[in-house]
């Protein structure tokens, strides 16, 4: 997720907090310790309801870190892939391959809301323990409020409705009694479209009604909303892919760039007559060594050019998606690393580069499937 740093890793998995999570611990915290907290125990410190706010704000990023670490550990289990895990204001986004039995699906998407209820549930027995055996009245409220919350995730999260995992576990259902995992993914989408589009509306009639608070539903109605969107456009890319090979979309013939020329004769012998916006590089050997980005050619001096070599501006082979020419195109997408120059694979024949995948060849072969109903094969043109 753009905008997100790294900051560790979690089971193996890297942990990426997004800039949003500080103004949600200080949302939290406030809210908790201005509003909150004074009406159910009054009296205390100002002091006390500010660390008190501020210690169930972080206890609640903890907690929304044990929802998606629920999915990491489950998806794990069943040899899915797990890429990262995103900490962001409206909760956690686990990114993950797809899993391939409907059973694995529903386990996972599971996972998360009853790690929240559990969680809930902890939380408030703590809560009442603590006011009863010590009389600790306000980390028990604290523990009260982090077990309301997590209540509220988790069935809030059951809601029937892709990009929530309620939609992961409908969606799951569909696959395991029709056996088409696409037409699931749709059908999950679908609801996801309904759901946004109705926390939009109620969000801006509470704002009409004078409740602010509805500016937040209607915010998570455009994430949900932009994110079923997206799914059902991926369920759709999903369809037109079935068994098409890296070969069938590749652009090719290629053109290739040994890595140790400079910049200057890289421009002047191999750039100015490529047909791609990115160029893969060969070593001594001829053997791949990586992919450089033609536009950052631009930004490169031309007092400088004559010195640095092209294999200072790549991305390094071991950084690259690469296939082979008989891979299926949706498994390798599935493991495809992200660029910011979008979808970028490196289809090798052995020791040699053949082809390149491009977003571009991508979208053309939905674009044919669509319009046709079946790919209509290997095809010549360049990306640009």
């Amino acid at each position: 997720m753009n905008g997100s740093v790294r900051i560790g890793r979690v089971l193996g998995v890297p942990l990426r907090v997004h800039w949003t999570v500080p103004l949600l611990v200080l949302l939290f915290g406030y809210s908790l310790g201005s509003q909150t907290l004074p009406v159910w125990i009054p009296d205390r410190s100002t002091t006390t309801y500010t660390v008190a706010g501020l210690a169930g704000a972080l206890l609640l990023i903890g907690s929304l870190l044990a929802h998606e670490a629920a999915h990491a550990i489950i998806a794990l289990r069943k040899d899915i892939p797990v890429q990262d895990v995103t900490l962001w204001a409206l909760g956690g986004v686990t990114q993950m391959g797809r899993p391939r039995t409907a059973g694995a699906a529903f386990l996972v998407a599971v996972g998360g809301p009853l790690t929240s209820l559990v969680v809930g549930a902890a939380a408030l027995g703590a809560g009442v323990g603590l006011n009863a055996l010590f009389g600790w009245a306000v980390p028990a409220a604290v523990l009260v409020w982090l077990a309301w919350v997590n209540v509220l995730l988790g069935l809030f999260n059951l809601l029937p409705a892709a990009p929530l995992d309620g939609g992961r576990v409908v969606q799951s259902v569909i696959w395991w009694r029709t056996g088409d995992r696409d037409r699931a993914e749709r059908a999950a989408a679908r609801g996801g479209q309904v759901l946004g589009f109705l926390l939009i509306v109620g969000g801006w009639i509470s704002v009409l009604r004078g409740a602010f608070g509805g500016l937040w539903l209607t915010l998570i109605g455009f994430f949900v909303l932009v994110v079923a969107n997206a799914e059902r456009r991926q369920a759709g890319m999903a369809t037109a892919l079935h068994g098409v090979r890296a070969a069938d979309a590749m652009s090719s013939p290629v053109e290739t760039c040994p890595d140790w020329l400079t910049v200057e004769r890289c421009v002047d012998d191999v750039a100015m007559r490529a047909r791609h916006s990115v160029l893969p590089l060969t070593d001594f050997e001829g053997r791949p060594s990586g992919l450089v980005d033609l536009t950052r050619f631009a930004k490169i001096p031309m007092t400088q050019r004559g010195e640095m070599r092209v294999r200072d501006l790549a991305t390094p082979l071991s950084q690259c998606t690469t296939c082979a020419p008989e891979d299926l195109l949706e498994d390798v997408l599935e493991r495809a690393r992200p660029s910011r120059g979008g979808i970028r694979i490196l289809v090798t024949d052995g020791r040699r580069p053949v082809g390149i995948i491009t977003a571009r060849d991508i979208a053309r072969l939905v674009q044919r499937h669509s319009l046709r109903g079946t790919d209509s094969g290997p095809h010549n043109d360049a990306d640009e």
